[in-house]
């Protein structure tokens, strides 16, 4: 939505729950979806006495992150302690960081849509920092009629925090710079960024101004959107609101507001908390984290290759189109299927057009395997046609044994039949038939059988060599090369033109 007189500045906060096996402080588990207060420890409930130990596992994951988003990386960094008082805190403060960051600096590009037409616009998005803390427990209010009910499972679950400049100017924008987010953890496998599973969540930090100016008006911080819609409505809302507010003489208050996805509003949660509220001071049990070059240089090699890279690369050497690059690495794990698809295909190969084969398999993933995967919702890594088995069905499209209607109904079988593609197309009779002793009777015979449509063959109407080629593939038992039946047809009814 375009503010034709105010300029929205909307700056994001997104944590991201990391993928390890234990917590950030102590060696109970940090997985998702058990039963409530199973996975707990007298140092996650902040007992007396009990000391935390940082999981290293945390640090690597959060210089991975800074990293691929071109963070500085502090070679020390320090942990602070938040404190606020809720139920779902036992320890009365949030193991965190705040003047010592680990990542700060860096930035995210996003492609905005052109408008009218025009080709898409690289936006830079700014970061402020990337940092290391603890995850909270959890309220849950709609249980029980009479009391708020409180797991703890979630206490001490490691998070990195992704703090944002306020370079965001609107809520689709929003949209992009979280999905991009999302990709990037994903591709590292540092997070599973599911935000309806709250694996990955945003606060978002909006105010308005009138354009032109520099300073900033005064913000609104907008919680509970668990969804990328609902991040881009919450904000355009919240901006739609601030708009409103000035223009009617009142003044935005500087607010804590929750995000109502069935009601499309926001509305008041609280006053805002600025940094003294909580605190802070450096955590007296927790050592200082040091990163070393040769760590740096370790986790530095150990990075995969990045969705923007992998897309020039698949355009550049494999020939792809920018849209089909564009889809294929959206997902690591769709990308890394594709590409061992096309390495097994090319062995079959061994050369010939290689960016012809790369499109079929391109064709192949992008329709059909995406296509059933998103039917039955499976995970790529759950799918039951390996990179071979797949390659193999593509060998035999670009060999011509087999037509595009015969590979599509062998994909489908290959989903529940474990055997390899050729076997399945010969065991239902799916090749495809290019023997002329073989197709010849039944082309007579086709020819035989329609006298009248011959006969306006031969008086000029050529469209009819449609309907003779239809008759063969009916009569004939099995999958005739459709190429050579038209070539033996018009070979046999052209005689008969010169004949008279």
């Amino acid at each position: 939505m375009v503010h034709q007189k105010y300029e929205p500045v909307i700056g994001l906060e997104v944590h991201c729950q990391l993928k390890t096996d234990a917590k950030a402080f102590s060696p109970e588990s940090a997985a998702f979806g058990s039963e409530p207060n199973t996975h707990v420890d007298p140092i996650s409930l902040g007992h007396p006495g009990t000391l935390p130990v940082l999981n290293k596992q945390v640090i690597d994951y959060t210089v991975r992150m800074g990293l691929a988003t071109h963070c500085h990386i502090a070679p020390r960094s320090v942990f602070a302690r938040k404190h606020y008082f809720y139920p779902d805190l036992p320890k009365g403060y949030q193991i965190s960081q705040f003047e010592t960051p680990i990542c700060s600096g860096g930035y995210v590009e996003v492609l905005l849509e052109g408008e009218d037409g025009a080709p898409p616009v690289t936006r830079r998005i700014g970061l402020t920092r990337i940092h290391m803390e603890e995850d909270a427990g959890k309220s849950i209010h709609d249980q029980d009629p009479y009391d708020t009910l409180l797991d703890y499972n979630r206490c001490g679950v490691p998070l990195i925090e992704i703090v944002s400049e306020p370079d965001v100017r609107s809520g689709r924008e929003a949209y992009l710079y979280m999905q991009k987010i999302r990709q990037i953890v994903r591709y590292l496998g540092i997070c599973d960024g599911n935000m309806e599973e709250g694996s990955l969540r945003c606060d978002a930090n909006v105010s308005v101004r009138l354009r032109g100016q520099t300073t900033l008006g005064t913000k609104t911080e907008v919680k509970n959107m668990n969804s990328f819609r609902n991040v881009e409505r919450a904000i355009e809302y919240e901006v739609t609101r601030q708009i409103h507010l000035i223009e009617s003489g009142g003044k935005v208050v500087h607010q804590t507001l929750l995000w109502d996805a069935d009601k499309l509003e926001t509305r008041p949660m609280r006053s805002k908390e600025m940094a003294h509220d909580y605190r802070y001071f450096p955590d007296p049990d927790l050592a200082q984290v040091d990163v070393s070059e040769e760590q740096l240089a370790q986790i530095k090699a150990s990075l995969p290759e990045m969705p923007e890279a992998r897309r020039e690369r698949f355009v550049d050497e494999l020939g792809l189109p920018a849209y089909d690059a564009e889809i294929l690495t959206e997902e690591r794990g769709v990308a890394d299927y594709f590409e061992e698809t096309v390495s097994a295909l090319f062995k079959r190969t061994r050369g010939g057009d290689t960016r012809a084969q790369a499109k079929m398999v391109s064709n192949f993933v992008m329709t059909d395997v995406l296509r059933v995967l998103n039917e039955r919702a499976l995970a790529i890594e759950d799918n039951p046609i390996s990179p071979a088995r797949l390659a193999g069905l593509v060998y035999l499209r670009l060999e011509d044994e087999v037509n595009s209607s015969a590979a599509s109904t062998i994909f489908n079988m290959m989903m529940g039949d474990d055997r390899p593609a050729d076997q399945i197309a010969k065991s239902h009779n799916l090749l495809q038939v290019s023997d002329d002793s073989a197709l010849l009777p039944v082309v007579q015979k086709v020819i035989v059988q329609n006298g009248k449509q011959v006969k306006q063959y031969v008086n000029g109407k050529d469209s009819l060599i449609g309907f003779f080629i239809g008759q063969v593939m009916r009569n004939f038992d099995g999958s005739p090369d459709p190429k050579r039946v038209r070539a033996l047809l018009q070979k046999q009814l052209n005689a008969q033109k010169q004949n008279g």
